[in-house]
């Protein structure tokens, strides 16, 4: 922008349809916020408005944005925001800002800023607003970014660009850019890869199968009795929900009646933790905050999802991003250890990086002094064979807390499986122990500290997505007819290893637990897990492009497995 400075958080969806629309902008990269800089060059220079360019550009992109502009040749910094995420402090002749309150409140308790600057003082910038600040002076007025507003306090301050007075209704930082660019690493012959790919997949639909479920013979600790069912439909419970009026009684007692938030929501940008912070939105009424642990694997998809979804509802969205590279080349070291001696017990240790999620979500609870937490656990998500795969029954694995809620005796059988093959491949012995056994505490350790929604209200899958669809224009992927998991950049390759191997996948287990709980039939569960169970070479090639190992020898490796299901046939 040649007449200033901006600065943008957040995540516009629609930069290639504004793109196409208007001629005369083309942006120079493919960063999405440069879209937004072109806006308000374009605006500015047809307007010769700020505050109103300001509006203009809100009301046409799409997604979250937090954005800050400083001119060159005039005294004014300008900020606005969709969801919230701006955070300010005024004092004397110094205005502050950041993108979350713990920023600020952290600044104020530092011993040089001590009676000088005030956590009190702080103030949020609510979701569509914006804030003129003179920068000689620390002069400040809070105006709307958006044109309707049922506030209808009005200001009239003098526009910095256009000198001319204009009504105005009162009413980290994170972005694509940071990614790290991985699309030229050698994972091999991608015509190979995908060749070897399509020849070794194998649909697993002629294992004996449960007659009531779909579940496969190769499943860890399964039996069948005289009628062909299996024990896990045999000793199902169902699921008993605890009430939409429970969950109201709940929100009651948290919800706050200043307009301040009162509510964190795991977010990831997938269908279950979309559809919950719609729900907590529009139907409890809540003020929350989504908060997003990104590890290096959420992928382009769900950072759009999560951008819709905040954008939309107007939604404070705090990201805390890992260190990425080192994240990765954690993965790397294990992933390159588990090709060295295969075992589908050790398989999840590939997931571990991103169990920390649950010891930020405790740490952002204490940051923010909000102690309601919301998510969004899908009841039919029950992956209990991972540790069947270790050597641990299901008979021991039922507990309140899916991952925290298995016994004592358990959480030692894992940690003593998992010791014993360090010691017998010494290449897990690696720079990710620490990161692991943190892993390992958040997991299983450190206790869940959320209400899940899916306690209370039904999960319906058509509902759902058709939902996020239609109100948010929630993106799908394009090579897969399954919404489930499509953010998670992980998946595809632990869930391509449990079928080429096992015979099944976590495709199978989510469809069994639908069908056990009327939700769906079997001929629906085996249809649809026999379209989601196909591979996606895409996917693969993105996640060993990311983790930045050999592909095409991996495959190899995988290949050579021996089959559980070569025996059971």
């Amino acid at each position: 922008m040649e007449r200033g400075y901006s600065k943008f958080s957040g995540i516009v969806v629609n930069e290639k349809k504004i793109e196409s629309e208007i001629s005369d902008i083309t942006r120079k990269t493919n960063s999405d916020s440069e879209i937004i800089a072109l806006l308000l060059q374009k605006e500015i220079s047809t307007n010769k408005s700020l505050l109103h360019s300001i509006q203009r550009i809100f009301s046409m992109i799409h997604g979250e944005a937090s954005i800050g502009f400083l001119f060159t040749d005039y005294n004014v910094l300008t900020l606005a925001t969709n969801t919230g995420s701006i955070y300010c402090l005024k004092n004397n002749d110094i205005f502050l800002f950041a993108s979350e309150r713990f920023i600020v409140s952290e600044l104020c308790k530092n011993k040089k800023f001590k009676g000088f600057l005030k956590s009190e003082d702080i103030f949020q910038l609510k979701p569509s607003q914006g804030c003129l600040i003179d920068i000689q002076y620390a002069n400040f007025t809070i105006f709307n970014v958006s044109k309707s507003s049922n506030d209808r306090n009005v200001y009239t301050i003098v526009d910095p660009l256009s000198n001319q007075r204009a009504s105005i209704i009162d009413h980290s930082d994170y972005n694509n850019d940071k990614k790290t660019s991985i699309s030229n690493y050698d994972i091999g012959d991608r015509e190979n890869i995908r060749r070897m790919i399509i020849e070794n997949y194998q649909p697993n639909m002629d294992l004996r199968r449960c007659t009531k479920c779909i579940l496969p013979e190769t499943f860890p600790y399964i039996d069948f009795d005289d009628r062909g069912v299996c024990n896990y439909c045999r000793d199902y419970s169902p699921i008993q929900l605890k009430g939409s009026e429970a969950l109201l009684d709940l929100v009651k007692e948290n919800k706050r009646g200043d307009g301040k938030q009162d509510c964190i929501i795991g977010f990831s940008g997938g269908r279950d933790s979309s559809y919950v912070l719609h729900y907590a939105r529009k139907k409890l009424g809540v003020n929350p905050i989504a908060f997003t642990y990104d590890w290096g694997m959420v992928t382009d998809i769900a950072r759009r999802n999560c951008a819709r979804v905040c954008g939309a509802l107007e939604v404070e969205h705090i990201v805390v991003s890992a260190d990425l590279e080192k994240k990765r080349r954690n993965v790397r070291l294990n992933l390159n250890a588990w090709l060295k001696k295969p075992d589908l017990g050790i398989l999840p240790l590939l997931m571990a990086g991103d169990k920390q999620f649950y010891y930020f979500a405790h740490k952002i609870r204490e940051d923010t002094g909000i102690s309601f937490v919301l998510g969004g656990a899908n009841p039919y998500e029950r992956t209990d064979f991972k540790l069947g795969f270790c050597g641990i029954s299901p008979d021991d694995t039922r507990g309140k807390g899916l991952l925290t809620g298995i016994k004592f005796s358990n959480k030692v059988k894992l940690l003593l499986y998992y010791v014993r093959h360090y010691l017998f491949n010494p290449a897990y012995i690696n720079a990710s122990i620490f990161d692991t056994f943190h892993a390992f505490y958040s997991t299983y350790v450190l206790k869940d500290a959320y209400i899940n929604i899916y306690d209370y209200i039904p999960w319906n899958e058509e509902e759902v997505v058709s939902l996020l669809r239609t109100t948010y224009d929630w993106e799908i992927a394009p090579d897969t007819t399954t919404t489930w998991r499509i953010g998670d950049g992980k998946a595809d390759f632990y869930n391509y290893v449990y079928y080429n191997v096992a015979g099944f996948s976590e495709i199978d287990t989510f469809r069994s637990n639908q069908v056990r709980a009327g939700a769906i039939t079997r001929e629906e569960a085996l249809k649809l897990a026999e379209d989601e169970n196909k591979p996606r070479s895409a996917s693969l090639e993105w996640y060993a492009e990311t983790i930045r190992f050999n592909l095409e020898d991996a495959l190899n490796t995988i290949h050579s497995i021996p089959k559980k299901w070569y025996n059971a046939r």
